[in-house]
């Protein structure tokens, strides 16, 4: 018995279907779009998120690693660790110093968290658990001071806060899901450290050495050392985002505005929302969305919530937008940001590829209790103000 199934499960070996989906895939978009045209998109849009979106994300990392091994050098770290412990613990499950990593995020984006988390001063405080929910909690502040002023520029003001409220919420979901579906995974990561004690006391010998410089010579060292961590993770986001994010985009946006393909970057089939318009109610319900059209926002923010925010003023000017919507994009728009293309490279720079699913899946529940939570909020504060 045993041998005539594994003789059925040879019959179709793993690459015919390799080479099937391959098929369907491209023969789809292909069909859709056009051979060239599709060629075209998918190099454009790839040569694009590298110019206009890898380096940018090098650059915030370059800066971040920099100001996080600063603050790492001189007891920023050690400071809030001690301050915030009370607050964190008890919320997060984890150590006070994680404060860091939501303010860099926040004021830029979600590889910042690599690039303190590549510290190792840093990772001592962590349980291997808690260090790899890291990539979750860091991710659910992503360009928040970004989205937030986005926002108020259009004309909005309570409801951005009231998002920024809703992505803290969403971050408690999505950080605690994944703490629980490491340890379900690794129980024994409840205990081991995430750095080891030899690699610590290497790290506290350099900081003995490091106290014995002047003062200019160690924010130097620090500021250096710090930027070229950040090249490194830039580095080593290169692939997911050029991978996931182009096919992302081309799921999500559709042809020119003419109904036709040039093989231009960021054209696409539009599949993603098309689906979504099929449980429009859904989102109706979660939501409080009065339009189908709004649910292209959460879509696009799985992929580039800059690209999401730049639908916005189209939806003011055809009046489907209002102040819960706007909570809700905040919300939504800060937890998700674009993790879908990012999750992938920051858990592969950090050494845990094999758990990216369940990274990913604990995020997508996270944002989808933070735009809940925004919605009724704001629901409470509309009848407040009455």
């Amino acid at each position: 018995m045993e041998q005539n199934k594994s003789k059925r499960k040879t019959l179709i070996p793993s690459g015919v279907w390799c080479i099937t989906t391959v098929v369907i895939l491209f023969g789809y978009l292909g069909m859709v779009m056009g051979v060239p045209n599709m060629l075209n998109t998918i190099m454009r849009t790839a040569h694009d998120l590298l110019l206009n979106t890898v380096f940018y994300l090098m650059s915030i990392c370059v800066i971040t690693g920099a100001i996080g091994k600063v603050f790492v050098e001189f007891g920023v770290v050690t400071l809030l660790e001690r301050t915030l412990r009370p607050l964190m613990r008890p919320i997060f499950n984890l150590p006070g110093v994680t404060s860091l990593g939501a303010v860099m995020t926040f004021l830029s984006d979600n590889p910042a968290i690599i690039s303190l988390a590549h510290d190792k001063r840093f990772a001592s405080y962590f349980k291997k658990y808690q260090f790899i929910s890291l990539t979750n909690f860091g991710t659910a502040f992503g360009m928040g001071l970004l989205v937030i002023v986005f926002m108020a520029s259009q004309g909005y003001y309570a409801a951005p806060f009231i998002g920024l409220l809703g992505a803290c919420f969403g971050c408690v979901c999505s950080t605690r899901l994944m703490q629980r579906f490491v340890l379900k995974a690794y129980p024994q990561y409840a205990t081991e450290d995430a750095v080891s004690k030899e690699e610590i006391e290497e790290e506290d010998k350099e900081e003995i050495e490091s106290e014995e410089k002047t003062v200019f010579i160690r924010l130097l060292n620090a500021m250096l050392d710090g930027g070229r961590s950040g090249v490194e993770v830039g580095i080593a986001i290169i692939p997911g985002v050029l991978i996931i994010s182009t096919f992302v985009m081309i799921f999500t946006f559709g042809a020119a505005a003419d109904g036709s393909y040039t093989g231009a970057a960021y054209q696409g089939v539009e599949l993603l929302p098309w689906l979504a318009n099929k449980i429009d109610f859904v989102f109706e319900w979660l939501f409080g969305f009065h339009d189908p059209h709004l649910v292209a926002f959460p879509i696009t923010a799985l992929g580039a919530v800059g690209a999401a925010l730049s639908l916005i003023p189209n939806f003011i000017a055809h009046g489907w937008i209002d102040g819960n919507a706007i909570a809700v994009f905040t919300a939504i728009g800060m937890c998700w940001s674009g993790f879908l293309s990012t999750h992938t490279a920051m858990l592969d720079s950090l050494g845990y590829r094999d758990l990216t699913p369940k990274a990913i899946l604990a995020h997508f529940c996270g944002g989808l209790v933070a735009a809940i939570t925004a919605h009724w909020m704001f629901a409470l504060y509309s009848l407040a103000v009455g």
